[in-house]
Parts: C-alpha cells; sequence; structure tokens
C-alpha cells in the first residue's frame, strides 16, 4: 500500500554510516546525503571502494567492519545477499540500541532479528550501474520494519529520497524482487542475446533501440499481454520453425527461443 504523504519533514538530520558502496549503495548514500543527512562513514571490503563514495557524501571510508563507528543513528547495509548474514552480527554487536534496515529485494527482514532491536528494509526497486545518474526520487521504495521507532526512521529516510514509498512486507517483497528480475534481468538477457546474433551478422546493435524504447513505451498505456506483437502470438508454425532453424548451431539459444515463444503463445490464448 502506498504511503499517503509524498514527503515527510525529518525532526533532525540523522547520523548514517553506509555499509557498502557498490551501485546500489552508491546511488542511496548520495541520495540521503542530498537529503540532508550525515553520512558519516561508508564501509566496503575494500577501500578503493570505499573511498570512491565516501568522498562523495563527505564521509569516512573504512574497510575493517570493527572499525565502524557505534554512534550513528541508522545503519544502511547495502552488499550483495550472501555477504549479509555474515557481515550482521559483527556490524550489530555493541550497537544493538540502534536502527538498522538492508536493501535486498529478496532478504527478509527478520535476518536482523536477535543482533538488533530495531531494523527493517528499504528496497529501492531499480537497476543502478555507478556510471548512471538516475532520478531517485522516482524511483519506487518499498519498506517495513519491526517497531514503531525503525518504521519512524526508515519511513522518514524513504520519504525524503522517493515520492513512491510503499509498505510491503518480506514475504510480498520476495514475490516483487521475482517479478523484477523477469522485467528487468532477463529482458536485458534477451537484449544480449540479440547483440550476439547481430554481431555475427555485421549490423550494429543501435538499430535495435528504436524498437526497444517503443517496445517499453508502450507497456506505459497497455497492458503487457496486449501489446505483444511477433509470430509466436498467432503461433505462425512457418516463421517459428525457419527462425528456430537459424538457431540450429546454437541448441541453449534455440531452447530459450522455442520456450519464449511457446510461454507468448499460451499467455496470448489464456482467459
Amino acid at each position: 500500500m502506498a504511503l499517503g504523504k509524498n514527503k515527510i519533514e525529518k525532526e533532525k538530520d540523522m547520523k548514517v554510516i553506509l555499509i557498502g558502496a557498490g551501485n546500489l549503495a552508491t546511488h542511496l548514500g548520495k541520495a540521503i546525503f542530498a537529503a540532508g543527512h550525515d553520512v558519516v562513514q561508508v564501509f566496503s571490503r575494500t577501500m578503493q571502494s570505499a573511498t570512491a563514495l565516501a568522498s562523495e557524501v563527505g564521509a569516512q571510508p573504512v574497510s575493517d567492519i570493527s572499525d565502524v563507528r557505534s554512534d550513528a543513528d541508522l545503519y544502511v547495509v547495502s552488499v550483495k545477499d550472501s555477504a549479509i548474514v555474515e557481515l550482521i552480527p559483527v556490524l550489530c554487536k555493541g550497537k544493538e540500541t540502534k536502527v538498522f534496515l538492508h536493501t535486498a529485494g529478496s532478504i527478509p527482514m527478520d535476518v536482523f532479528q536477535g543482533m538488533a532491536l530495531h531494523y527493517g528494509v528499504l528496497y529501492p526497486m531499480q537497476s543502478f550501474s555507478k556510471q548512471r545518474e538516475v532520478d531517485f526520487s522516482q524511483i519506487p521504495c518499498f519498506i517495513e520494519a519491526n517497531d514503531e521507532h525503525a518504521l519512524q526512521q526508515i519511513g522518514d529516510v524513504a520519504h525524503q529520497v522517493s515520492s513512491r514509498v510503499y509498505h510491503l512486507a518480506s514475504e510480498d517483497r520476495k514475490y516483487l524482487h521475482l517479478s523484477a528480475v523477469f522485467a528487468c534481468n532477463f529482458v536485458n538477457h534477451c537484449y544480449a542475446l540479440s547483440r550476439e546474433i547481430l554481431e555475427e551478422h555485421g549490423i550494429p546493435f543501435d538499430v535495435m533501440l528504436p524498437l526497444i524504447d517503443e517496445t517499453a513505451a508502450k507497456v506505459h498505456e497497455l497492458d503487457p499481454k496486449e501489446a505483444q506483437t511477433g509470430p509466436a502470438v498467432r503461433y505462425d508454425e512457418n516463421v517459428l520453425r525457419a527462425q528456430g532453424a537459424l538457431l540450429k548451431s546454437n541448441p541453449q539459444m534455440k531452447d530459450i527461443y522455442d520456450r519464449m515463444s511457446m510461454s507468448i503463445h499460451k499467455l496470448s490464448v489464456k482467459e
């Protein structure tokens, strides 16, 4: 459910520590800093990464988790999923009364349970790359918290960096993340496969960009099922067979083509 207010006035600037300096941490950290909070430290396993982000948000870089300060108000854990469970016990020790959040789409909130008193999630649903700027205010952010104190702080930050904030429980967020994999990662992989085919025949990938842009623009106005075009919708066996034959030297790509075509057709006739 979307929260009613787009912005909430913060009572005070918080001291924030960023745990992680990757793509998401970089964009969220810069947005938190731009909102007026005091980013006091950036932790990363490599000093180079910690320094790169710290220099943009006026923070101290650290590469040893034991050097993370205990006097911050909010600890933002934005590292790869496999590292979260490993980091949390060390990070939370001696800071149990502080507020902790992680930014992962598929990790439950209760990963902090027993390690901290106040915790939650702030999941910005977007694909991030350090080299591309984004308008964070337009990114949907999904939050949850284990108590009112954590919800107040996490909610304040979320509203200050985004105009689209939603409450979503861990059980539902994992399906949101799964849907994002289909809508983003799988689609981008199809772009990569398209590029491979084009490069083999000396055709530049940028000829696809108007088609890609129009396909994405359509779903702002049409249901994706209604926007679907191509031979698989009508199951034109002659075209499907001929295109499949072009992929005979690449069985994996042909398998993707066949399965995707069948899925498109089945969805198109589904009531």
